[in-house]
């Protein structure tokens, strides 16, 4: 099992390496949406594990929390590399599937969503999910691409050998639906992030 655990841990560094050989900082983009997310209380829930980039920077602030991915393999590599770390304990690893997921209503005050929206098949019915189990006092934070961003994820995927499938739905296609559902938002962006911090209580939102 170390042996594994050092292995993934070894690729987890290798893949950060070719992300930054393109100019994207992981650390310093989910550091980012740390801050942007500030401050951080309650039950907190990330969708979309993937292989552990954003989890990891949670557990890292000494994040208790709740992270569910459809995938058990990627979600794999984000358990050892939350290992090698020594922080694995913190995380609630979960497999689910966002268009219908288990919790309960109301069940999490924050809610993140990290480079996963351009994936969905059917993000309205995550989003709808995300709003059903946000608490009252809860808060989204959702954070995709920009433009650039999306530009160097198709030049990695290129240089592996394969395509980076991007449905049509933005962030702030979701912002004005959030909207419409009574929420209020917040934008901001690095030269590679956006970040959309929304809730239907919004003096929340701007608590820093």
């Amino acid at each position: 099992m170390e042996k594994t655990v050092a292995e993934n841990h070894k690729r987890y560094l290798e893949r950060k390496a070719l992300y930054k050989n393109f100019g994207y900082d992981v650390d310093k983009e989910r550091s980012f949406i740390v801050e942007q997310a500030q401050p951080l209380y309650g039950e907190i829930l990330e969708a979309g594990t993937g292989k552990g980039h954003f989890a990891l920077a949670l557990a890292k602030e000494g994040c208790k929390f709740t992270t569910f991915d459809i995938s058990e393999e990627e979600q794999g590599f984000a358990k050892l590399n939350l290992k090698y770390f020594g922080l694995d304990h913190l995380v609630d690893f979960r497999i689910e599937n966002g268009e219908h997921l288990s919790f309960k209503d109301k069940s999490f005050d924050i809610i993140f969503s990290v480079n996963t929206l351009h994936h969905l098949a059917n993000p309205y019915k995550v989003v709808d999910e995300f709003i059903r189990i946000l608490s009252a006092q809860g808060k989204l934070v959702l954070s995709d691409f920009t433009k650039e961003g999306l530009l160097i994820m198709d030049k990695i995927h290129a240089a592996e050998g394969n395509k980076h499938e991007v449905n049509n739905t933005t962030l702030f296609d979701v912002e004005k639906y959030l909207i419409q559902k009574g929420f209020k938002a917040e934008r901001s962006k690095s030269k590679y992030q956006d970040v959309l911090v929304a809730c239907q209580n919004a003096g929340r939102i701007f608590q820093k």
